[in-house]
Formats: C-alpha cells, sequence, structure tokens
C-alpha cells in the first residue's frame, strides 16, 4: 500500500505559494505523495521545493510524475556542443530535448540558454502556441548576489476581482498571443508576423482540474483582442495589464539555491526582476504538455 511521505507546508504570501520542505526529491516518491502535491498545487498555484540537488534526471523522474514532459526547440547538435561545454555538473542536458538553461551565461559571445538577462515582463509560458504548456518546474543552480526573482500573479484572483461589466464585455471573446523573443517590449503589430508563432485563446480560460474561471492574457505576448476596434483593445488590455499587477495578486519568489520552483501555466503570469549583468544566472527548466484552453 502507498503511504504518503511527511513534509510540511507554509503558505508563501495572501496571493499564492507555498513552500515545501522535509522531502528530498532524489528520492522515488510514491502515488499517494503526488496526489497530495497535486491537490496543494491546484491550491496554492506555485509550489516551491527547498534544498534540493537534483540532476537533470531526477528533475525529470520527479517532473514525469504530473504529465509528459515539452520538448524545446532543437538546436544544431555540434553547436549545442559548443556552447553547453561550460555546463559540466550535467553535460547530458546539451542534446536533451525536454531541458534547457535560463541563464545569462555566455562563451565567445554565444548565450549557452535562453531568456538570458534583464527584466522580462508577465507572461504565459508557450501562450502563442495551440497547447500552452501545462506546467512548469525551474530548478536553481546558480544565482546572482541580488535581483532575477520571479513573480507571480494569481489569475484565478484576477479573475474573480474584475468589474462585471468587463466580464460581460469580454466573455466569449479570443485573444491573440505571438511570440517575437523580446523580453520587455510589446509585439508590434503593424509589421508582418505571420512567421512568429501566434495563436488565438479565449480572453477567460476554466481550469480543467479546478472549474476556476481564470484571465489568460499577460503584457509580452497578448497583442490583440479579437472583434474589438484596434483602439478599444489597446485601452482594455491597458486596463487588464494594471489590474494584474495589482501588488495584492502577486507573489515574488526570491531565489535560494537548490530551489525547485513549480507552477499551473493555466492560471499564472510570471515575469523576472532584472540583476546585475556581470553575474552569472542559471536556472533549469522543464516543462509538461498541455492542453487547448476552454472558456
Amino acid at each position: 500500500m502507498d503511504t504518503m511521505t511527511r513534509f510540511d507546508v507554509k503558505p508563501l504570501s495572501s496571493a499564492l505559494g507555498a513552500e515545501i520542505t522535509g522531502i528530498d526529491l532524489r528520492n522515488e516518491i510514491t502515488a499517494d505523495t503526488v496526489a497530495e502535491i497535486r491537490r496543494l498545487w491546484n491550491e496554492h498555484i506555485v509550489l516551491v521545493f527547498r534544498d534540493q540537488d537534483l540532476t537533470t534526471e531526477q528533475q525529470r523522474a520527479f517532473a514525469s510524475h504530473f504529465g509528459r514532459l515539452g520538448e524545446r526547440k532543437r538546436v544544431d547538435t555540434k553547436f549545442t556542443r559548443a556552447r553547453y561545454a561550460v555546463y559540466d555538473k550535467d553535460p547530458a542536458i546539451r542534446d536533451d530535448p525536454n531541458f534547457m538553461l535560463v541563464t545569462n551565461v555566455k562563451v565567445d559571445g554565444q548565450a549557452i540558454g535562453a531568456y538570458n538577462e534583464g527584466d522580462m515582463w508577465f507572461h504565459i509560458d508557450s501562450g502563442y502556441q495551440e497547447r500552452p504548456y501545462k506546467y512548469t518546474f525551474l530548478h536553481a543552480i546558480k544565482l546572482p548576489s541580488r535581483g532575477g526573482a520571479t513573480r507571480f500573479v494569481n489569475m484565478y484572483r484576477a479573475y474573480e476581482t474584475l468589474p462585471e461589466a468587463l466580464k460581460e464585455k469580454l466573455a466569449g471573446r479570443k485573444a491573440l498571443h505571438i511570440h517575437e523573443y523580446k523580453r520587455a517590449e510589446k509585439v508590434d503589430l503593424s509589421k508582418d508576423f505571420s512567421k512568429a508563432p501566434h495563436f488565438y485563446h479565449p480572453v477567460f480560460t476554466t481550469h480543467p482540474e479546478t472549474g476556476r474561471k481564470s484571465l489568460f492574457v499577460d503584457r509580452l505576448m497578448t497583442a490583440r483582442i479579437e472583434g474589438l476596434e484596434p483602439e478599444e483593445s489597446e485601452r482594455i488590455l491597458a486596463r487588464l495589464h494594471a489590474h494584474i499587477e495589482n501588488p495584492e495578486l502577486v507573489y515574488e519568489h526570491q531565489w535560494r539555491y537548490g530551489d525547485l520552483l513549480m507552477w499551473d501555466n493555466r492560471c499564472t503570469v510570471h515575469g523576472r526582476t532584472d540583476f546585475p549583468r556581470e553575474e552569472e544566472r542559471i536556472l533549469r527548466r522543464c516543462t509538461i504538455e498541455g492542453e487547448r484552453p476552454y472558456e
């Protein structure tokens, strides 16, 4: 019979988030423990496991309890080997389609990972795809002395606290999400974006497990609300962004070495604060494949 591993849970803010201590994710966990973690995840949206020291394979094993791992875009193997030579803790990651490094480290002027430096606006991971990632797992390998925090918004509450008139106006509408590989700049719709990854998703979505409604837009990649004149779309999006970024809805995670941070991409947006560009920041990311959002 399965038995649940005992661990401690502490809420991190009034908005969202919980810290879990007392469990070593290097060890195999039981089905009962997975079920309890999933329950806590549905309740808190963001979970952080402290004091972990995971290899790529150990992170993979844990994440795989929650679904099929997502695949990143493949890069030329020879070029990848050269770029990842600096990362010797787990060299196999350089050829692994399920993992990537979120880092500012460069070798010979070439980034060894992605999303390298500076702040980053609130966004939904792969919200520009038909089936955005369901979950994201980020493991802290090396951190700067300050900055580089990851900020999260409770998008359930963002929806619930919208004025009723705005809910009625946007009910049934979709929004265009575009990825143009920028970090803090709005997409320019006057230019041709046909070759950039993009997709229309409902402005309001329903979580398939909790049944709760969520606001599904973000500052970085949501470019337009379908069916509205451009000026009205811009005005309403600006209003939604200001609403989302209300501090009462936000939890800011200050990273510690060994953190494994995991979030539900269907009911939160996240962003990053700036950090010293001369200091190295390395985090290892994997994701879980998702489904097409529905209202």
